[in-house]
């Protein structure tokens, strides 16, 4: 053996025993990473802040995620990564302007010390905001929890808001399907992809991976299980306050490219690519906040994806969905705190001239309290629409059970609140249902949760961990949980609150003649 191979095989030697003595240290397909263990439980290693793709910076602006350049020595993942760029948000403390960057494709891995005997099921978690807004950084995607219950778990990072949607035709120019946009359902993609490589170095099941989202997070998992580019990747589904939402025409995300390029000051995609982040950003913040949404963009998206389903064309894997009991507050449709019988006709009339008389009968009205209610429920159509027609389109056009929640347990104001003028809301406000479902309430500071309310969380999460791991949520002592019969004229829902029960989905026959009437994505 001459000297080069004996150096060579001398430094491979050193470099695996040193990995086997730190079992901190794994080797993905980049490069040798360290985790740390979790501060929430000594058996949970986790591993922050691991980069899945080239950072899409300069001539990567708008553009596919690539694969690593592999890198030398021993990567620290002990640190979350910065977020995408995005506008601040006051109620979000922990997303600070130090925390954001356009090198932002990064994810997040945590799985028990002890795996035991075979593979563990994958939990991906696919952070909301509007795909504008969000990061995986804060209380309530911490993934400790979830993990102890024998899983590895995932969240992900991906491209947001103009850097992560925006489309031109310059930039359709170059891409060999003629569409642009989407990039940050591409790093969803492309993150999957990393996690089916690379899961097993962490114990997990590369054929047994769940994705979940909340909210855009719900929109982003429709979009994994009914592209063609990562259907195949996906075991199932669980979505939570989310779902369908209308893709924009390739012509009409380039038409809105055009104006925002105009309005730049520079002529080309090109200059623009050479624009600081700083300035890319303030573009988005100067303009319409919708303007950058997903596309039919014929490579992740060939159609809309209600077409795709009734070409049976998604994933034929098991659904988990639901929704919240108050998605958005009946103010939101009064318009003002006014709750008499006349104001709330002359509203109805406003929102749905053709179809007033309908609606007004299906919604009660007559007292302060049916008003409300019927409010809140056409407040909340903004959300529970989405969900709800993903849970239908399922329905009908798939071989798997369906699982449909309503999430009721109104959590406590938090300790600023002066309760003495407080007042609860009806129901469950949007994303409130989230460190619930994870098991993360006791690191949400500044809330007084209950015993009912930790237990609410604890059954929340027994459903949850045993879906993930057989694609049905139920178990021994818990509240029997039926798939939905698709056919059935009396549709019930499991309600999840302190007493959890089946209780009729009173909703779907409203949102059904919605629906059949073209009035559930009225003005998107």
């Amino acid at each position: 053996m001459n000297k080069f191979f004996m150096i060579l095989f001398v430094l491979v030697f050193i470099n695996n025993n040193a990995l086997s003595q730190n079992p901190l240290q794994k080797k993905i397909d980049s490069g040798i990473i360290e985790g740390v263990l979790s501060e929430q439980d000594a058996q949970v290693e986790k591993y922050l802040g691991i980069p899945y793709a080239q950072p899409p910076v300069g001539d990567l602006r708008w553009k596919a995620p690539l694969k690593l350049i592999p890198w030398q020595g021993v990567l620290k993942t002990q640190k979350y990564s910065k977020k995408a760029m995005q506008p601040l948000i006051a109620k979000m403390p922990w997303l600070k302007k130090d925390t954001f960057s356009e090198d932002c494709l990064y994810l997040n891995v945590w799985k028990p010390r002890d795996i035991g005997v075979g593979k563990l099921p994958v939990l991906v978690i696919i952070h909301g905001g509007g795909l504008m807004n969000g990061g995986t950084i804060g209380p309530t995607l911490e993934g400790s929890n979830m993990a102890k219950k024998g899983m590895v778990v995932v969240t992900v990072n991906y491209r947001l808001n103009i850097f992560g949607f925006f489309a031109h035709q310059e930039l359709s120019a170059e891409t060999a399907h003629n569409g642009s946009g989407n990039y940050g359902y591409m790093d969803q993609q492309f993150a999957l992809q990393w996690i089916k490589k690379n899961i097993e170095v962490f114990g997990g099941d590369p054929n047994r991976i769940t994705v979940a989202g909340e909210s855009a997070g719900a929109w982003s998992v429709l979009t994994l299980i009914s592209s063609p580019l990562s259907k195949d990747l996906v075991a199932r589904a669980i979505g939570s306050s989310g779902g369908v939402i209308p893709l924009l025409s390739m012509e009409e995300a380039e038409k809105r490219g055009t104006i925002a390029l105009n309005k730049s000051g520079h002529k080309t995609i090109s200059e623009l690519r050479k624009a600081s982040t700083e300035e890319i950003l303030d573009i988005y913040n100067k303009g319409p906040r919708f303007a950058y949404m997903p596309t039919v963009d014929n490579y992740v998206f060939p159609k809309q994806i209600a077409d795709i389903y009734k070409a049976k064309e998604q994933a034929d894997i098991p659904l988990l969905i639901g929704w919240n009991s108050s998605e958005q507050p009946f103010e939101l449709f009064l318009g003002e705190a006014n709750y008499s019988k006349g104001h709330f006709v002359n509203r109805t009339k406003e929102m749905y001239p053709e179809h007033f008389e309908k609606i007004l009968e299906m919604f009660p009205h007559e007292t302060e309290n049916e008003i409300k209610w019927s409010a809140t429920y056409l407040s909340s159509i903004k959300m529970t629409k989405k969900a709800w027609k993903w849970f239908d389109l399922h329905c009908k056009y798939n071989n798997q059970p369906v699982f449909r929640y309503l999430f009721s347990k109104i959590p406590p104001p938090h300790k600023t609140v002066d309760l003495s003028t407080y007042t609860p809301p009806l129901g469950v406000l949007h994303a409130k249902e989230i460190e619930y479902f994870w098991g993360n309430l006791a690191l949400r500071k500044g809330y007084n949760y209950s015993e009912d309310d930790y237990n609410v969380s604890a059954l929340m999460q027994e459903y949850l961990s045993n879906f993930v791991k057989s694609g049905n949520p139920n178990g021994d002592q818990l509240p029997e949980w039926p798939a939905v019969n698709p056919n059935s004229e009396s549709p019930m829902i499991l309600n999840i609150d302190t007493q959890t029960k089946l209780i009729p989905a009173s909703n779907d026959l409203r949102l059904r003649f919605m629906d059949n009437e073209g009035l559930l994505f009225q003005g998107r």
